[in-house]
């Protein structure tokens, strides 16, 4: 490309040359006899071969315009034309040189031997310089360097060392030791997605919006969340300080917690147990706490189980669930859904990485009305499953009323690159879709139908489901705590006993459809 342009640039001025020198008097080649004072083809031929097809060119052009200038026009015309050709050749130079000037940047930006060349000289220089030799081994160089280029992405992209991909498995498999809150960052904050059940940060009252400002006495806006979330994790029984701001009354509070083995269990009933009672008008209630590597059997199994009650609807409470394993939120739609319908679109840069996940064949709950619960904790692939019974519902392949408040906003896809060394990337590769193609990153799943609930409220929702969780408060909390009701479980029973409330859910209407064409190939 810059070669091109270089050759393009050498020509123009090849010809601005020829216009002007003193040597050329013409470039009009003569007919032979009809001008014996011009000069011959063998005294032009003492020029450079490259002037040649230029001044070739120019005649051509002059003979249309003028004729033949040596025998018919005068010297003046031929000067015009040649200051006309000049300007237009002049003002070409200038715009091939300004290319030219960007291509070089562009190619210096991206060019891999200069850059590489650039990194391995500081890394020498810090090796062969800097005061504390423990700590520049090539390993520990190169490591923190991979940190930093990832930290620069977004907050969701890191490099993850051995212990913290053996962390990021547990998370899904297993159990870890930490005080049970998930936590993200939203508008520059350590934000808690949502706090885990029957955890150290559950019991302390901690809630989904609730930023985190200080860990151990370490403000939070000056460490990256991958740090964050070390901080946060250590052996079960040592201790972390946090000090939480709580957005909606702007009180600042202080929690001492001493960190556990937190157990991933997904799947609960109404009671936070995993014996799945029917509750009222024989509606079955399964609550999702997260989506881990065992999620979509534990649901089937409470499927089974209120099925063989005599289920005749269901509420799925994703409320609080921050997300998990994009398999596990297929699974869960998929027994809802006739084959092959669509459940979730990803998409990469420019549309590229596109992949489409789609229901398979097996058991299936097709014609069960159903209501989701949602809430401001609820994320990733919490809003997958959402978003797609919504959309399903709205084209009458499924019967779903999306019920609660809006949901987090997390539908980024991130991809885990185990590498040879028992290290792994987590990269943001790619968005989220519905099957209509909304948008789920950074806006979330607005509900069919709102039931807004206090901070307090859902506090105490959380303190009765919690097991322990209403014998470590006082008698007068305690009464406090038992009287608040569920409004938005409530208002779930009130609509799935009435068959009405499904008809009356409208199909995405062209405004929605064409807004949704927009976002086809967001950049993550």
């Amino acid at each position: 490309m810059q070669e091109q342009i270089l050759r393009a640039v050498l020509v123009r001025l090849v010809i601005l040359h020829d216009l002007w020198s003193g040597s050329v008097q013409s470039l009009c080649i003569p007919k032979e006899g009809n001008n014996p004072g011009a000069p011959s083809a063998t005294q032009d031929q003492r020029l450079p071969g490259a002037f040649t097809l230029p001044k070739l060119l120019l005649c051509n052009l002059e003979n249309l315009l003028l004729g033949c200038p040596c025998s018919r026009h005068t010297f003046m015309k031929q000067r015009l034309l040649y200051g006309a050709v000049s300007l237009v050749l002049a003002a070409n130079l200038l715009v091939g040189a300004q290319l030219y000037s960007q291509a070089s940047k562009s190619t210096e930006r991206d060019d891999p031997y200069s850059n590489l060349k650039l990194f391995t000289t500081v890394l020498e220089r810090v090796r062969a310089d800097y005061v504390d030799p423990s700590k520049t081994s090539y390993r520990d160089l190169v490591q923190a360097a991979l940190k930093g280029m990832l930290d620069t992405l977004d907050p969701h992209s890191e490099f993850l060392d051995q212990s913290k991909y053996q962390e990021l498995r547990n998370d899904t498999s297993g159990e870890f030791g930490g005080v049970g809150i998930v936590v993200s960052v939203k508008n520059d904050f350590l934000t808690v997605v949502a706090p885990m059940e029957d955890t150290p940060g559950f019991r302390a009252g901690i809630l989904s919006g609730d930023r985190i400002i200080k860990i151990d006495g370490k403000a939070t806006d000056r460490i990256s969340l991958p740090e964050a979330v070390k901080m946060l994790r250590g052996e079960p029984g040592t201790s972390v300080s946090l000090s939480i701001l709580r957005p909606s009354n702007g009180q600042v509070k202080d929690h001492k917690l001493t960190r556990a083995a937190i157990k991933v269990d997904t799947v609960r009933d109404v009671n936070g147990k995993k014996e799945f009672p029917l509750i009222q008008d024989q509606s079955g209630y399964i609550r999702l706490t997260q989506f881990g590597e065992h999620t979509g059997e534990e649901f089937e199994d409470a499927l089974k189980t209120l099925k063989s009650k005599g289920m005749k609807s269901l509420i799925l409470d994703l409320r609080g669930n921050p997300g998990g394993l994009l398999d596990q939120s297929v699974e869960i739609c998929e027994r809802f859904l006739p084959k092959n319908q669509l459940v979730v679109t990803t998409a990469g840069r420019e549309g590229r990485q596109r992949n489409e996940y789609r229901a398979r064949g097996g058991d299936k709950y097709l014609d069960l009305p159903m209501v989701v619960l949602v809430n401001g904790g609820s994320a990733s692939a919490s809003e997958i499953v959402s978003g797609c019974f919504q959309d399903c519902t709205a084209s009458g392949i499924c019967k779903a009323i999306i019920v609660g408040e809006q949901t987090f906003g997390k539908g980024s896809v991130q991809s885990i690159l185990q590498l040879t060394d028992g290290t792994a990337l987590r990269l943001t590769t790619a968005k989220y879709f519905t099957p209509s193609h909304k948008v789920i990153h950074e806006r979330g799943i607005t509900p069919d139908v709102v039931v807004p609930m206090s901070d307090q409220e859902e506090a105490n929702l959380y303190l009765k489901r919690a097991p322990g969780g209403m014998e470590s408060l006082e008698p007068a909390e305690r009464e406090k705590v038992m009287a608040t009701r569920d409004l938005q479980l409530e208002r779930a029973l009130e609509l799935i006993k009435n068959p009405e409330s499904f008809s009356d859910l409208k199909k995405p209407s062209l405004s929605d459809r064409a807004s949704a064409e927009k976002d086809k190939t967001p950049n993550p």
